[in-house]
């Protein structure tokens, strides 16, 4: 179990060139050692391995994290733009699409008296780089208006730059219609600028145009970045993925926020897709945009998982890229697949991101199955969940359970869910395919939900509460959070049906009202840990903010336990949340109590957009539909909430069994399937 590689940011080091501009190293993206630089407040672009990371007024200024990056590289970090020596005033930035920024300002045109700007400055970014910029006249006279762009980049890694050690600003050379920068290591970038420039300073890395309006005309130009590489340094799997790992999914209803939602949710997936540079069919989702674009992880299994309503595809690549890292051969730790540890909060140590991703991987399968994998692929990644269920047969330590992480580790509830559900829907899946072993596995899963709410249920005089954890010595620790979520994550079985979950009814209930209650509910969503638990935080990544996904984890476990006053709390709080964030959910937010009149409070550090923040969009608007397929049955049943809290649903355009799937559920809690697969039947 290898830590995770260390990110050590330190000060930015940047190089201001706009009026009004921050020193270097107190601008927005700046840290001190230690830290990661903030990021609320930057517009993202997305497409992977793209990224544009913009300040609001739309200025490249080389502060912080500015800039266009390509798979990590910093190809620009300055563009800053003067009409007639001064720069526009911003007005407006916003996202456009996951992969674009707009942003609008105003100047006063020469020789204007009043104070009414006569023009508007439009600029639309891309997160390949490429820019158009558009000034229009309202003066009532022809205009002749110098235009300059100053450029510049350090060609640095983005993980020099979030240390603020991006190195020196290049010099730059005249090239074609624009300019080129190159680097030591064989690294180049030109930009490319339509029309022409009248004049380039390369020394001064600036472009010139002479810009002639006649009263309300324009002036476009437009920016290409392209970047050249070393053959050592070439990576083929460095481009968009091609094909379509995710349906066109639309939302519809009473409440206008589930289609920007569900929207949002489906670009923000596609945007992080990136290949598998060693098996280039092979898409998976990067766990988070700017900090986590590595190699296929847990939280990538768990967003592709959230994802199946979108289709298959994205499960599937996701899971052979996982199994590939698989542990082979005989030695204990045989079967399972490893990933890095990542903090657990105040309470626990690190937790293993690679044991987590062992018990999901049969479990994701098995639904995967249900939604309706192909049976090749099935075939093809049998063999990697026996293996993992074979290491879980050997992980649980003398008490039965698994410990993480390693084997003296604490053992976490949390932990034991993953486990649980391995067992259950591994079973089904041995049967499914005719393997031996899944009677075995009930059993396992059966005793172990006997020594759970034996040993991880703590009664008490308010009706008791799950333990997060007990420590290798046995002590229990009682803290709640948001963990507790996944107790409810049963995930479907035979049929379409819920699995049996760790907690007997009356444990189920009082969850229920744990959850939804206002230690753990801060209105607008679970908090990672409970308000009044030692170590709080409210803006704690495992101590207090409100992770998304286990919000949405919630919503789902509590809708099919039947609790759908608790599910429908949660899920307006996350929906209210959403409409603040522009409906691209940031994988956390601060757990700070709900207010009348306030908004949730962004982490500055947290990746927006993230894998499993924007699968939750998915998963929140199918439980409220209640999906629930059995492709192999050639059935699918509708469990919608009856309470109806978001007034009339529909969802087209989602996949089961492999064609277009759209059903509705009306005002009086009632589904209806509008489009299935040909011969899939509406089960009960």
């Amino acid at each position: 179990m290898a830590p995770s590689p260390a990110q050590v940011p330190g000060p930015s080091a940047g190089r201001p060139s706009h009026t009004g501009a921050p020193p270097p190293g107190t601008g927005p993206g700046t840290a001190r050692p230690g830290e990661l630089p903030a990021l609320h407040d930057a517009l993202v672009g997305v497409a992977l391995p793209a990224l544009a990371l913009s300040p609001r007024h739309g200025q490249l200024t080389g502060t912080g994290l500015e800039g266009i990056f390509l798979a990590g590289r910093r190809l620009l970090s300055r563009c800053v733009l003067r009409v007639a020596g001064r720069e526009p005033v911003p007005l407006h930035g916003r996202p456009a699409t996951a992969d674009r920024a707009d942003f609008l300002g105003v100047l006063r045109t020469p020789g204007d008296t009043g104070p009414d700007p006569g023009l508007l400055v439009e600029r639309n970014r891309e997160a390949d780089g490429t820019e158009r910029i558009t000034l229009r006249s309202s003066a009532n006279r022809p205009l002749r208006l110098p235009v300059e762009l100053a450029l510049g980049t350090d060609l640095a890694d983005l993980g020099a730059v979030a240390a603020g050690r991006p190195g020196p600003e290049l010099a730059a050379s005249v090239h074609g219609t624009g300019l080129r920068w190159s680097h030591g290591d064989g690294t180049a970038v030109t930009v490319a600028a339509d029309p022409p420039p009248h004049d380039a300073l390369a020394a001064a890395g600036l472009l010139r145009w002479e810009a002639e309006l006649a009263p309300g005309d324009r002036f476009v130009l437009t920016l290409r970045i392209s970047s050249e590489r070393s053959r050592r340094r070439q990576n083929p799997g460095t481009g968009r993925p091609g094909g379509h790992a995710l349906a066109d999914a639309v939302a519809e209803g009473d409440d206008p926020r589930l289609a920007p939602l569900l929207s949002a949710s489906v670009a923000d997936l596609r945007a992080l897709l990136q290949r598998d540079p060693a098996h280039l069919a092979d898409v998976h989702l990067a766990a988070g945009v700017p900090w986590r674009c590595g190699p296929v992880t847990a939280e990538a299994l768990w967003a592709a998982r959230m994802a199946l309503p979108l289709g298959t595809r994205l499960a599937a690549t996701t899971l052979r890229a996982l199994g590939r890292t698989q542990l082979l051969g005989d030695r204990p730790e045989s079967g399972r697949i490893p990933g890095p540890l990542r903090d657990a909060g105040p309470l626990l140590p690190a937790r293993c991101t690679g044991v987590e991703a062992t018990l999901a991987f049969p479990a994701v399968l098995a639904e995967a199955r249900r939604w309706g994998l192909p049976e090749q692929d099935l075939a093809e990644l049998l063999p990697v969940a026996e293996r993992c269920l074979d290491w879980l047969r050997g992980a649980v330590d003398g008490s039965g359970f698994v410990p993480d992480p390693g084997p003296a580790g604490p053992t976490r509830a949390e932990t034991q869910a993953h486990a649980h559900r391995a067992a259950v829907l591994g079973a089904d899946l041995l049967d499914a395919c005719g393997q031996p072993g899944g009677d075995a596995w009930r059993e396992w899963a059966r005793a172990l939900r006997e020594r759970f709410r034996g040993r991880f249920w703590l009664d008490d005089p308010s009706g008791g509460r799950p333990l997060l954890a007990r420590l290798p010595d046995g002590r229990p620790l009682p803290h709640l959070g948001g963990w507790a979520a996944h107790l409810l994550d049963t995930g479907l079985t035979a049929a379409g049906r819920p699995a049996p979950g760790l907690l007997d009814k009356a444990q189920t209930e009082r969850l229920a009202r744990l959850l939804a209650g206002p230690a753990l509910d801060s209105g607008w969503g679970l908090r990672g840990l409970g308000e009044k638990e030692p170590g709080y935080n409210p803006f704690g990544h495992r101590s207090g903010a409100v992770r998304v996904h286990e919000t949405a984890v919630a919503v789902a476990g509590l809708a099919a336990a039947g609790h759908e006053r608790e599910a429908a709390s949660l899920l307006r709080g996350v929906l209210d949340a959403a409409e603040a964030f522009d409906h691209r959910l940031p994988e956390m937010y601060a757990g700070e109590r709900r207010t009348s009149g306030a908004v949730p409070l962004p982490h500055p550090a947290a990746c927006r957009p993230a894998a499993v923040a924007a699968a939750a969009g998915v998963h929140l608007l199918t439980a409220v539909v209640g999906v629930r397929p059995d492709a192999p049955g050639r059935t699918v049943a509708l469990h919608p909430l009856r309470s109806a809290p978001l007034g009339e649903v529909r969802l087209s355009g989602l996949r089961v069994a492999g064609e277009p799937f759209a059903a509705r559920v009306g005002r009086l809690g009632l589904g209806m399937v509008e489009e299935a697969a040909p011969g899939l039947q509406l089960g009960g």
